[in-house]
């Protein structure tokens, strides 16, 4: 049996910039297929298979696969990414999903690959896991929002997809109820 010291491995390993570079790429993937549905305009891409044809195209994700597997991928994306430690778990219907992702070898690396649009994704977000980025991926609770963002706070704390629009409605809305109750 070969044993290999992953830390001559990792030595080998392209430097953090080209990581992180394409840390934003995935980042950017799985953000975008998060917010394949908008409750705000309320649309959903998934709705339609030419429109889930058209998104995956649009990106150069090859093949869009089957729709209904996308829907069902993203819905529990999207409720692993907005999970409330106070709050009970949220159930989507499924336990688990296995989707074919392949592992090629990139100038003697293993790097995760999709075979069609679902897989990339899965690929790009197995990535973030394994990274420390998927911990930052939030969803905004506003309900007429709920757009998926990346958190850059240095602290990991921002609530809001946008302080100036949906974190301003809701401190003016609590605002409105604090001093309702007042008079």
């Amino acid at each position: 049996m070969v044993f290999v010291n992953s830390r001559a491995v990792a030595d080998r390993v392209p430097a953090n910039h080209a990581a992180d570079q394409d840390a934003e790429r995935d980042v950017e993937l799985v953000l975008a297929f998060l917010n394949t549905c908008d409750a705000e305009a309320d649309t959903d891409v998934l709705d339609s298979a030419d429109q889930w044809r058209e998104w995956s195209t649009g990106r150069g994700l090859g093949e869009a696969g089957e729709r209904g597997a996308a829907r069902r991928i993203r819905d529990a994306m999207r409720g692993a990414v907005s999970y409330d430690p106070s709050a009970p778990a949220p159930h989507t219907g499924i336990d688990t999903i296995t989707w074919p992702v392949p592992v090629v070898l990139h100038d003697g690396v293993p790097v995760l690959g999709g075979h069609d649009a679902l897989g990339t994704v899965l690929a790009a977000s197995v990535h973030l896991v394994h990274t420390g980025h998927w911990n930052r991926i939030k969803i905004c609770p506003a309900d007429d929002c709920l757009w998926a963002f990346y958190d850059r706070s240095r602290n990991k704390s921002r609530t809001w997809c946008s302080m100036r629009v949906c974190g301003n409605r809701e401190k003016a809305r609590s605002w409105r109820e604090r001093h309702a109750t007042e008079s």
